[in-house]
């Protein structure tokens, strides 16, 4: 079962680890002019799903919701919260803490490419984009931020808690 403490817990590494990859992500922007996803598209889409449209041809086409942005940083958040839960039980369990981080921020770049990427209207994996390779390359360094960054924060937890 999962007491306060613990929930305490997956909710600090899911916020840092998040943290740490926007901040990435804004580092990986300022440098190369690229930019990543506009969380505000996230909102968007879950806005538009009460009224039962999941799928896009383009996100980017839809119409903007009031609240989008607000709701899809906070989703944004909450998503990282919700990955951070096997790798607090994970590391709880005796996992090391690095291969738990890595395995599942590597395998949370699954979500976006199975689920977000085709009901935006890129297709899986972006495959109907201009440059899907160049896209699942962002994809990847993206969630390999968020993986560095669950380390980082489970490291963190851990010197914390067990002081």
């Amino acid at each position: 079962m999962i007491g306060v403490w613990m929930a305490a817990e997956m909710i600090m590494v899911g916020v840092v680890a998040t943290a740490v990859m926007d901040v990435i992500a804004e580092l990986r922007a300022r440098l190369t002019g690229v930019r990543g996803l506009d969380y505000a598209l996230l909102g968007r889409w879950v806005l538009h799903m009460r009224n039962g449209r999941w799928f896009h041809d383009t996100i980017g086409g839809a119409a903007k919701q009031t609240g989008e942005r607000a709701l899809g940083w906070g989703l944004h958040y909450l998503i990282g919260v919700i990955w951070a839960v096997p790798v607090v039980l994970l590391v709880r369990s005796g996992a090391n803490a690095g291969a738990a981080a890595l395995l599942v921020g590597v395998g949370s770049v699954l979500a976006p490419w199975l689920i977000m990427q085709p009901a935006f209207g890129m297709g899986v994996a972006g495959r109907r984009l201009p440059h899907p390779w160049v896209a699942r390359s962002r994809s990847l360094q993206t969630h390999l931020s968020f993986a560095l960054g669950l380390w980082l924060a489970v490291l963190g937890q851990m010197a914390l808690f067990s002081a």
